[in-house]
């Protein structure tokens, strides 16, 4: 097994500091230490295995690399306890994929406590249609949930709605009786929304106040933000009494400005949601809820299955912004 050898992504920095995507042959012997030796199924396209795709070091600090934090597969070589040999399993979040050699590889090594049993009523294939992207709006579904909005309290906003992260949000809240609103800048993705569950596709330019003031009438019991900047700003000046706001994501910018009133004049609650560390105890439950009660029949919609040799065409669609729906990577 030590002289194996498997396909791999590596990203590599020239000598004019140009980052270049080849597809070469590793060695299962360079893979780094780590109980659990995991034959990759399929993977999946994440913003952030963009980013590490062109070389942005604020994710992955040192290249060569191969990117991907998705990866879905079979155990080959177990010295845990935990696994054996044949066990069909999904790793998300922990370094995979930044700083340690991920998905966009046949093989994996990892240690044993990043590595999550695949339930039985999902495929390896659908566990990476949700990928990073669907655990990370069903933790967002999740704590909506737990703060106590329900369907009956009125519209849940979610942003960046043609996004993995927020199309998956919105399937998961349509499936679960709420009044779902879809904030994008692809209008012309109106009727995919609709399909996947969408009541009503706004604008996020209506997501974009410069009034000045520190609240706006409240409209939502809830809302979903995958883009951060003012949008974020302008959704929780919009919450409704009683309402909680999950922010994920920064695509519009890491920085959001607030006052405290909508947190103390409405009882506004926000919350930050991370995938990369989530405890495993919760890791589990969430992937419970994506095979089971959360599963949508959609799940399958829009979804572009590639191979590694045609990643970096989606890689590029991603980074300008022409991406939609989900992008998984089937290895073998």
């Amino acid at each position: 097994m030590k002289s194996k050898v498997f396909k791999a992504m590596e990203i590599i920095e020239n000598d004019a500091s140009i980052f270049e995507r080849k597809i070469i042959t590793k060695n299962i012997a360079d893979l780094p230490d780590g109980e659990i030796l995991i034959k990759v199924s399929f993977s999946s396209l994440n913003y952030k295995d963009a980013l590490s795709s062109s070389g942005n070091r604020g994710v992955t600090k040192n290249y060569p690399h191969t990117p991907g934090i998705d990866a879905a597969g079979i155990v080959e070589e177990s010295s845990s306890d935990l696994f054996n040999e044949g066990d069909k399993v999904i790793v998300t979040g922990h370094d995979l994929g930044m700083n340690t050699a991920g998905g966009f590889g046949e093989y994996i090594r990892v240690p044993a406590d990043w590595v999550v049993s695949l339930p039985e009523s999902l495929s390896l294939r659908e566990s990476m249609i949700y990928g990073t992207a669907g655990f990370t709006a069903a933790i967002s579904v999740h704590k909506l949930i737990g703060s106590g909005v329900n369907p009956e309290d009125g519209e849940v906003l979610v942003t960046g709605a043609t996004g993995g992260v927020g199309s998956t949000a919105i399937s998961i809240l349509s499936k679960l009786g709420y009044e779902v609103i879809a904030a994008t800048g692809k209008l012309e993705e109106k009727e995919f929304l609709q399909s996947i569950g969408a009541k009503d596709i706004i604008d996020r330019k209506e997501l974009d106040d410069a009034s000045g003031r520190a609240m706006l009438k409240g409209r939502w019991a809830g809302v979903i933000d995958t883009v951060g900047g003012n949008t974020l700003t302008t959704a929780i000046k919009s919450t409704k009494y009683g309402g909680s706001v999950t922010c994920c994501g920064n695509v519009s910018s890491p920085e959001f400005s607030s006052s405290i009133f909508p947190f103390i004049l409405r009882g506004v609650s926000l919350f930050g949601i991370d995938s990369v560390q989530c405890p495993m105890k919760l890791r589990k439950e969430i992937w419970s809820n994506l095979a089971t009660a959360w599963k949508f029949d959609h799940l399958d919609h829009n979804v572009h299955e590639v191979t590694l040799d045609e990643l970096s065409d989606r890689i590029d669609m991603m980074l300008s912004g022409k991406h939609v729906g989900r992008t998984i990577i089937k290895h073998g």
